[in-house]
Formats: C-alpha cells, sequence, structure tokens
C-alpha cells in the first residue's frame, strides 16, 4: 500500500533539477500553495551565491528556518536543495512528517539545464559545490527518488501515483 499524500512535501536537489518547475506542478495538482524556497534566501545568501561563493552551514541556517516556518503550517510544496541530512532533519523539527521528493540526475543534464538557465542568480559554476554538499535521501527520511529525465508532468504523475495507489 502506497504512503498517503503528505500535507508538507520538499522537492528537493541540487540546482538545475528542476525542483521549482515540479514543486509548482506538483502543487497545482494537490491543491495546495507553493513555495519556491529561492525566494526565502536573505538579501546576503542570493548575493553570495550570485557571486559564484558556496554558501556554508552558517548561510544557509536563517534560510533553512524560513523554510521550516513555511513548512510548519500545512499543506504546502516547497522548493529547496535540502542537500544534506542534518538540513533535512532541522526542517523536520518543523514539519515531523515531511515528505521528500528528491530529483535525481547526472552532472552532464544538470550542467546543460544549468547553461541554458536564464535570469537566474545561481551559476553554473556552483553546480559541483551543490554536488560535493548533496547527501542522498537514507531509507529512514520518506524521501521518493525521481530521474529527472523525464518531463516535469511524468514526474508529478510519478509522485501522485506512489502516494495515491491502493
Amino acid at each position: 500500500m502506497s504512503p498517503a499524500v503528505p500535507a508538507s512535501v520538499v522537492v528537493m536537489g541540487v540546482s538545475g533539477s528542476g525542483k521549482s518547475t515540479v514543486g509548482a506542478l506538483l502543487a497545482e495538482a494537490l491543491g495546495v500553495p507553493f513555495v519556491d524556497g529561492d525566494a526565502l534566501h536573505p538579501p546576503e545568501n542570493v548575493a553570495k551565491m550570485a557571486a559564484g561563493i558556496p554558501l556554508d552551514d552558517a548561510d544557509r541556517a536563517p534560510w533553512l528556518d524560513a523554510v521550516g516556518a513555511r513548512l510548519a503550517d500545512p499543506p504546502v510544496v516547497i522548493a529547496c536543495s535540502a542537500l544534506r541530512r542534518a538540513y533535512r532533519d532541522r526542517l523536520r523539527g518543523f514539519a515531523p512528517e515531511l515528505a521528500l521528493v528528491y530529483l535525481r540526475g547526472d552532472r552532464k543534464l544538470l550542467a546543460r539545464r544549468l547553461k541554458s538557465r536564464r535570469g537566474h542568480f545561481m551559476p553554473a559554476s556552483l553546480l559541483d559545490s551543490q554536488l560535493a554538499t548533496l547527501e542522498r535521501p537514507a531509507d529512514d527520511e520518506r524521501a521518493l527518488v525521481l530521474e529527472i529525465g523525464r518531463t516535469p508532468a511524468e514526474l508529478v504523475r510519478a509522485a501522485l501515483l506512489r502516494w495515491e495507489a491502493p
């Protein structure tokens, strides 16, 4: 039996994985609000990333707390990189029943997506630092792993089927 549709969902992965696109479509399909975690970054974080400087844990702390505060008011789908287990554990402190949709893809596809993306503060040069930081979700993290080679609509259908199938 598949798990029930969760009230608090984080669509996670490195930059270029499609978190915002898939997250917005998933929220629409579920009829719940969508929040792009990038909009919750303090201006200092955005400036640092735009300059090609990776964030450290101290930079991420207030951002994760802002994401967590929004997760604590379900239902909601949030796009958030949530790269490390410790970051996801912090988010679970706000939303203990948090479900993850991990968008996984190979470096080549991610790099191609980032190079073609326009108008985003996150430069392609930070992809390797994100991949080095990424800790894939463990079995106990209630994570649905989806390969990004499929269309966003197909990824959303896969998540919904997993949660809603008897």
